[in-house]
């Protein structure tokens, strides 16, 4: 028996909300911790599907985003609880506990960056593109190791997790629920965007470039803002993660974490509304049950993940569903 796609989605929206909801009468903090990991590396790899969904666009270096997130919360933070004054040369502050202001400043930089990335990197397609976005992610990882003012290789702790209005982050059940929230806002802009001209013409220019230019359409244009947007969703998801863990270092730039957020993508279904969900879900479950049991855990995920790409090509929800998702 076939699921269809809108039921599943709303099933695992519902396992979402129960399992915490479960955990919180359970006294399970731990297990709220975890599928908060999971609701956050989801969000990530959201941002990710938008570009290797829909535009085509295997980036090796999207955690580039994820890094720079991470440090854009730790380095406010940082001086905001060691009451010292980052110095930015045209002005000055003494950071900041808000997440909200965190969040803004995380997702502008990391668009930023992504901007200047795609740029160069858009010139290129295929191989050459995969290579050239490692390239940059790993001269982000070389920059934060050499950083020592914030701690370099060590990387640099955060002492109290910064804070919402109105809620008590330091409590695992309402941190949950901001991260839900922000992902299920998320998940709702990629479905409009995936059914928008934009998204039709960017699916269009992943096809078929030529045909896109025939119609007066720039598929250079259409690429370099998906990969903003992109960018600067996986820049939010860096920053809730690393206050979840209150900790950034330079891991959060390595080209392990950007092979994650693929392995995640094809797990769920490239171009699936939920398959980052779906893949997160399952990446934190075979880490955290079967990290229990062994050290070599991955041997397990890579058995998988090769029996996704040979018998499910359309990831667990093509599976479940019948239908293929799309092809890069």
């Amino acid at each position: 028996m076939r699921l269809n796609e809108t039921y599943l989605n709303a099933l695992v929206i519902a396992g979402l909300l129960a399992l915490p909801l479960w955990a919180v009468m359970a006294d399970q903090p731990f297990t709220i911790t975890l599928v908060t990991r999971a609701v956050i590396l989801a969000l990530a790899a959201v941002g990710l599907n938008l570009i290797l969904g829909i535009g085509g666009m295997v980036s090796f270096g999207h955690a580039v985003f994820f890094g720079i997130g991470g440090y854009a919360m730790g380095i406010l933070a940082y001086h905001a609880q060691t009451y010292s004054a980052l110095d930015l040369g045209l002005f000055a502050t003494d950071g900041t506990k808000s997440m909200p202001v965190i969040w803004l400043v995380a997702m502008i930089l990391s668009a930023l960056v992504a901007f200047f990335i795609g740029l160069l990197s858009l010139r290129t397609s295929g191989v050459y593109f995969i290579m050239i976005t490692l390239a940059f992610g790993q001269m982000f990882f070389y920059f934060a190791i050499s950083w020592a003012q914030y701690g370099g290789e060590d990387g640099l702790s955060i002492y109290v997790r910064n804070g919402f209005p109105g809620l008590n982050t330091l409590v695992p059940i309402q941190f949950y629920a901001v991260c839900l929230t922000l992902l299920c806002i998320v998940l709702f802009l990629f479905a409009r965007l995936q059914a928008s001209p934009f998204g039709l013409a960017l699916n269009a220019a992943r096809q078929t470039s030529v045909r896109v230019e025939t119609v007066g359409l720039n598929p250079m244009r259409l690429k370099l803002l998906a990969f903003v947007i992109s960018g600067a969703i996986t820049g939010l998801a860096g920053a809730l993660f690393a206050d979840l863990n209150r900790f950034v270092s330079p891991s959060m730039f390595s080209w392990q974490l950007s092979g994650e957020l693929i392995v995640l993508i094809i797990i769920g279904g490239v171009g699936r509304l939920m398959g980052p969900v779906i893949g997160a879900c399952v990446f934190v479950a075979l880490e955290h049950f079967l990290g229990e049991l062994t050290d070599f855990w991955h041997v397990y995920l890579g058995v998988a993940l090769l029996c996704i790409v040979l018998f499910a090509r359309g990831g667990l929800i093509g599976l479940l569903t019948g239908k293929e998702g799309a092809h890069v």
